[in-house]
């Protein structure tokens, strides 16, 4: 059964030299204590970087097509790692996202049949990051567009960067709202512990799910895909939940208490957004995602290389799914944006 891989994520040398040289955040730095080389993304919360992953994000061939061999994983769609490139200078990030495109591009020419990949966007040029989005999908052939739950100083949802929603909807390619470290501060007062992957990653990528629902943008652009990691980053848990203000007696007694939409809150959860995968291993997250958005809005995701690919794979065939969730997971969902999935 053939099996694709929706979120893997690499670096190029170019990405790695410009955090290197960053004078302000996010940069690659030595930690003053200890020496070991560390991703700043503030000066309250950096995450280790250790040189055996720094290998293994840098390999687009055979190293890479080896760890997927092992793991039973037939292609890979690959995105540019967090924070991405929507934090740098915007002359430095829009010449970066494009050059980063073309290497991504040119890995996936060299193989066609195990790589696909999301583009990288400077969004803070959105007429620029539109263009190049376009470029991206139609030249370059790439499956969607890969992006970062903050900017730094912005979210996603902000009418702004409305154009590139526009362009990513009209296009029919999906956005990966992928995490980084948070931009609240309160979610960086223990560094990582409270920051990062464990808690801080996820509690504001769902919110910014949530921003883009409440902000009226699934509204605009009806037709938006949106894929989140990690089982939609706890909101299946909350999809009931979400709807409260919008059905509650106490609510409807005063309508104008609440922000006017076309649906309720998890009608676009599960009409706009599917979830993938990674990193979670926990059967009663997978349980509760799929009774609450169903098969068909799962798909397969390691975060390779953070995660390892074969602990993912052993998880999901440990759940002893029926052929057709398998055959929904692994691969038919992924017809649902443009992979080939036969």
């Amino acid at each position: 059964m053939k099996r694709i891989d929706f979120e893997t994520h690499f670096v190029t040398e170019e990405w790695i030299e410009a955090y290197l040289s960053s004078s302000g955040y996010p940069r690659l730095a030595p930690d003053e204590a200890s020496g070991n080389l560390r991703l700043y993304y503030q000066a309250d919360a950096a995450e280790p970087w250790g040189e055996a992953n720094s290998k293994r994000l840098l390999d687009l061939g055979e190293g890479r097509i080896a760890e997927m061999n092992e793991a039973t994983v037939d292609v890979a769609v690959l995105s540019l790692t967090a924070p991405g490139v929507e934090q740098l200078e915007v002359g430095m990030g829009t010449r970066l996202a494009r050059s980063t495109n073309n290497h991504l591009a040119e890995a996936i020419d060299r193989f066609p049949d195990r790589f696909a990949g999301y583009a990288a966007l400077a969004v803070k040029d959105v007429d620029g990051a539109v263009r190049e989005l376009e470029r991206a999908v139609k030249d370059l052939g790439l499956k969607g567009w890969k992006t970062h739950s903050n900017f730094g100083d912005s979210y996603l949802d902000e009418r702004r960067y409305w154009p590139i929603l526009a362009k990513a909807e009209q296009l029919g390619v999906p956005i990966y709202l992928h995490p980084t470290v948070p931009m609240i501060a309160a979610l960086r007062t223990y560094g990582i512990t409270l920051a990062g992957a464990a808690f801080g990653f996820g509690q504001e990528t769902a919110m910014v799910m949530m921003r883009l629902v409440a902000s009226g943008a699934l509204d605009a652009f009806p037709d938006l895909k949106i894929i989140v990691g990690h089982y939609g980053e706890a909101l299946p848990f909350l999809v009931q939940r979400m709807d409260f203000p919008y059905v509650h007696a106490y609510h409807q007694s005063d309508q104008g208490s609440t922000v006017q939409l076309k649906r309720k809150p998890s009608d676009y959860l599960r009409q706009n957004m599917w979830v993938s995968t990674s990193g979670n291993y926990l059967p009663a997250a997978f349980a509760c995602t799929r009774d609450a958005l169903g098969m068909e809005r799962i798909v397969l995701g390691t975060d390779h290389p953070y995660e390892s690919m074969v602990d993912c794979i052993r998880f999901l065939e440990n759940l002893h799914l029926s052929q057709d969730e398998a055959a929904k997971l692994y691969w038919r969902n992924a017809a649902s944006f443009g992979l080939e999935s036969g």
